[in-house]
């Protein structure tokens, strides 16, 4: 199969973690046939310095013309640092989401076994935890209405959201439910606001379409204590964009590392794929970022292309390569694998359907080469 997929590595670490990830879509292909054509284009704070705009035209024409998008990071202290900047890197990912219509933020959160110690919260609280967030990503309080008085006292930013805007993601999470445990837990906050009233309205009689579905209902504040609380209870969360904005990034502490977590962002025509991550610059150019949730972005693309055991192939190689300790050091202290040494671990690993028997325990040991 052949897919054009765009590449936008941005700023930071992104264009080395989007580089493993790349490594690691390089090895199913040949592993399973395929052909993936990858056109790399600007975003962000490079995109400013490049053009001005932290999402030009030719980028985005780039990104309409491809299969898929995978995406690395964006930020810079030079813009993070100056609350008087008028165009910021972030401004070009939220045009992007909203001109390809990338309405469903899609953010895995799982407790893997080989790191269960890593995490803060106790192992008994969060052992079996496996849940999925679907997150309204076009319209609410980011996209709304802004206001700021002449004299900058007060200001205001509008909550705004349609019926139809909840029934396109409703759909997708209530279709993506029937495939996992069967529950959904809408997560709003409806005892005050009149457009979670609308979103608790709205799924309810969605959730006529889909009897085989539990429904249930948190407010969101309640919902943030019960992810620290019994985070095994969740199996697919549906929220609006900013509650989902919060409550994915505490999601993440369950796993022991932000770098472990990939995130799609899916329209009707096409779908992006990142790491939750930010763009960690001081970490570029160090070969110490982690790429694992790159690399697992780039599974849930291979989800999208409907490479079903291909997606599972590479999964199996970042487990393997947490059973066998070869992380980076944010995982492990004073581990001598950095960002490439795992990425071509996995890669290969996903590459050889025999690299199982091929695993040097020894050379592990030492940091050198991973498969005979």
């Amino acid at each position: 199969m052949k897919k054009k997929i765009a590449l936008l590595p941005g700023d930071g670490i992104g264009p080395e973690v989007v580089n493993e990830a790349v490594k690691c879509l390089d090895a199913i292909a040949s592993r399973f046939g395929h052909d993936f054509e990858y056109i790399e284009a600007p975003v962000g704070a490079i995109a400013i310095d490049q053009t001005g705009n932290p999402l030009p035209e030719s980028t985005l024409e780039v990104c309409r013309e491809a299969d898929a998008i995978l995406f690395g990071s964006i930020g810079d202290p030079k813009y993070d640092d100056d609350p008087t900047a008028k165009v910021r890197p972030e401004q070009g990912l939220l045009r992007l989401r909203k001109e390809m219509q990338l309405y469903t933020n899609i953010r895995p959160v799982e407790a893997y076994p080989e790191l269960i110690d890593q995490s803060p919260l106790k192992n008994d609280r969060i052992a079996g935890t496996d849940f999925v967030i679907y997150r309204e990503l076009t319209g609410g309080i980011y996209f709304g209405e802004k206001w700021l008085s002449e004299d900058q006292e007060s200001a205001s930013d509008l909550c705004l959201y349609t019926a139809d805007e909840i029934r396109r993601i409703g759909h997708l999470a209530f279709q993506a439910a029937e495939k996992r445990r069967k529950k959904l837990t809408l997560v709003d906050k409806a005892n005050v606001l009149e457009s979670s009233r609308l979103w608790r309205r709205t799924i309810t009689e969605l959730g006529k379409a889909y009897p085989d579905v539990q429904l249930d209902f948190l407010f969101v504040d309640n919902a943030a204590m019960q992810i620290v609380l019994n985070p095994s209870q969740f199996d697919v969360v549906l929220t609006e964009n900013m509650f989902g904005d919060i409550l994915s990034d505490e999601g993440s502490v369950i796993a022991g590392s932000i770098g472990l977590l990939a995130s799609a962002s899916v329209g009707d025509s096409t779908a992006l794929f990142e790491p939750i991550h930010g763009s960690f610059p001081q970490a570029k150019g160090l070969n110490i970022a982690n790429p694992v949730a790159s690399i697992l972005s780039a599974a849930m693309l291979l989800d999208h292309f409907n490479m079903t055991e291909e997606a599972l192939v590479l999964r199996q190689a970042v487990s393997q390569s947490l059973k066998q300790g070869v992380v980076t050091s944010d995982l492990k202290s004073g581990s001598p694998f950095g960002t490439s040494e795992v990425g071509d671990f996995i890669a290969d690993f996903a590459g050889d359907d025999s690299a199982s028997d091929k695993l040097n325990d020894e050379n592990i040991g030492l940091g050198k080469s991973t498969i005979i």
